[in-house]
């Protein structure tokens, strides 16, 4: 549908209407961003009278088109959109940014109509590129995706990552639509009102332009099929006015999130309400495909053979690759380090190469699980640090991701500390409704990457790059949440909780104290969260003294994850935490362990401390 069908003076009294319940929603809380989302009704009215093709009814339907909010803060002019859609009642934005409504101050999944939480700026077009991606490469399906960016988030590093993977993706499905209203939170963008600026960084990415005034109707339909019609992604700059239609807000700085200072006046001045309801293009209902499952056979390895659980993580993955038709693989140009090159030489189709950009993975991720596939996502431990806020605001979106990081520790060698994951525990142990999992050996590390393809939330695997002894037959089970107890007697004076390396070396160290008669526990808690508490208290109730060893620093980590199953304890053994205490340089893997005082050697020495011999 375009302007030639639709009345032009309805889009515009549309806008208006959008703009009305914005003020209006935002008055009911005394809070919210009235004037970002004004600068943007116009170009909202005409997609959704004209050109989003949705099923408010049928919001699984997999033909729907895609709306992503990447400015979250225009959360007043989405739910705008769904009143005038008959979606929700105009009765519900009184309800706005109040305990226990689905009007969130920013946009979440608590709507139907919501793929993902967004208002962390930088996101929504990130995302959109991986949704866009499902549709060309996997689904072959002609859904459309539309982003509505800020101005302002154009200063975002993930932004230009997003133009340029869909740039080289070609993604023809993907528009957006840049609300280009010249005022940030604090004054003015970079740029202002230059859309030309805009257009020449993002033409230079392989996108499409089309710099419009975005608050002409017919200009901002005519862009729109343009959009449709283009072999690239398109971008369309649309120069607005924050605050539009409001004497006392329009183009004025700092109105920045506030809620309007009269609203009375204002919805007078922008003629009143109204209760137009828009019939939205509904596409024919598709059955949701359900991907093709077989039986898995994981690999298995011989104990006392050696192999590196990152190449036990690849084998796996590929493994899966064979009997779930729905598993991705996201690589950030480390496949030959992490092992997902195994999956990309099998899979090739389901193999995405985002090259070095963490943050553009994690979103492609995102995008690809909110079209059902299930998403493994790796890169070095290290480095997903760069995508933590990608990772962050996916658990708000109850998104369900596989990640990995590799080349955990120091136990790499000598490659020295910008590579060392030490940090990756800690940041995802704080993530909501997160698992963390750390195997020692190659059978473990098969049982949990393939458990975590059936579990839910962010899912997060460390591996370690030396080949180590496999320690489990393949006939072990390894269930999330638990633990092994490696070594244990009814005289043990003291427990020593490892995970990954870290079991190796406290196996040592549990030798070594024998030969002086003292008797050790050893638990090998890959489950770091959540952690076997029951587990943990037995065996402190039984020997009183644990030492925790982990290959990272003492702050967030196994260590940690072990005190903090104690909050709850009537009694609380003695602890020693053992971690990176010093900043790491460049040597062997054996040196580097004993160097950060995690070896054996250290470990008998936290025990003997422990028990004053």
């Amino acid at each position: 549908m375009s302007v030639a069908t639709v009345d032009r003076e309805m889009l515009t009294e549309l806008g208006q209407q959008l703009r009305v319940d914005a003020v209006r929603a935002a008055d009911f809380a005394g809070s919210g961003h009235p004037t970002s989302s004004m600068s943007a009704a116009d170009l909202m009215a005409v997609l959704l009278a004209g050109h989003l093709r949705y099923d408010f009814e049928a919001a699984q339907n997999p033909a729907n088109d895609h709306l992503i909010f990447s400015k979250g803060h225009a959360s007043v002019l989405l739910y705008a959109m769904y009143v005038a859609a008959g979606a929700i009642s105009e009765d519900e934005l009184r309800w706005y940014r109040s305990s226990g409504s689905r009007l969130e101050g920013h946009p979440t999944p608590a709507l139907p109509w919501v793929d993902v939480a967004t208002g962390s700026l930088g996101q929504g077009l990130p995302i959109g590129v991986g949704v866009a991606l499902a549709g060309r490469r996997l689904e072959h399906r002609d859904y459309r995706t539309w982003v509505l960016c800020g101005d302002s988030e154009l200063a975002e590093g993930s932004m230009w990552e997003a133009f340029e993977h869909a740039g080289y993706e070609r993604l023809d499905n993907l528009t957006a639509i840049v609300d280009v209203n010249r005022l940030g939170q604090r004054g003015p963008t970079r740029h202002g009102w230059d859309t030309g600026a805009y257009a020449r960084r993002i033409g230079a990415f392989g996108w499409h332009t089309i710099e419009i005034d975005g608050h002409d109707v017919e200009q901002i339909d005519r862009a729109y099929a343009e959009a449709a019609g283009s072999d690239r992604p398109t971008a369309i700059l649309a120069r607005t006015h924050k605050g539009r239609g409001v004497s006392a807000v329009d183009d004025t700085e700092g109105q920045h999130g506030k809620a309007l200072p009269n609203a009375d006046e204002a919805i007078a001045e922008l003629g009143g309400r109204r209760s137009i309801r828009v019939d939205v293009t509904a596409p024919e209902y598709e059955r949701p495909a359900p991907p093709r499952l077989h039986t898995l056979s994981i690999p298995t390895y011989s104990p006392g053979a050696e192999v590196a659980t990152r190449t036990a993580f690849g084998e796996t993955l590929t493994a899966l690759g064979r009997v779930r038709s729905d598993i991705v693989v996201l690589d950030g140009e480390v496949s030959d380090s992490t092992r997902t090159g195994y999956f990309a030489k099998e899979h090739p189709d389901r193999f995405f190469e985002c090259y070095i950009a963490e943050q553009q993975m994690i979103a492609a991720a995102v995008g690809l699980q909110v079209r059902g596939w299930v998403p493994y996502a790796a890169t070095f431990a290290a480095f997903l640090s760069r995508a933590y806020d990608f990772v962050r605001m996916a658990s708000i979106s109850g998104a369900d991701l596989c990640l990995m990081g590799s080349h955990a520790g120091v136990s790499i060698g000598p490659d020295g500390p910008s590579q060392m994951g030490l940090e990756d525990l800690a940041f995802f142990r704080a993530v909501w409704r997160s698992t963390v999992l750390y195997p020692c050996d190659g059978n473990q590390t098969a049982h949990l990457t393939a458990a975590m393809a059936e579990h839910s939330g962010i899912r997060y695997l460390r591996t370690t790059r030396p080949d180590l002894p496999v320690l489990y037959g393949p006939e072990e089970s390894f269930p999330i949440g638990g633990s092994k107890v490696l070594r244990s007697s009814s005289s043990d004076e003291v427990t020593l909780v490892g995970a990954g390396i870290t079991v190796h070396e406290a196996l040592t160290a549990a030798d070594q104290l024998a030969d002086a008669g003292i008797r050790a526990r050893v638990i090998d808690l890959y489950s770091v969260k959540p952690v076997d508490i029951a587990t943990l208290h037995e065996a402190a109730a039984d020997t009183g003294r644990v030492v925790t060893v982990e290959d990272h620093w003492p702050q967030g980590g196994l260590g940690d994850a072990v005190l903090d199953a104690f909050t709850s304890a009537t009694t609380m053994p003695k602890v020693t935490k053992l971690g990176v205490l010093a900043m790491p340089g460049s040597t062997g893997a054996a040196e580097q362990l004993q160097h950060a005082g995690i070896d054996s050697s250290a470990i008998v020495d936290a025990a003997r401390t422990l028990l004053g011999r």
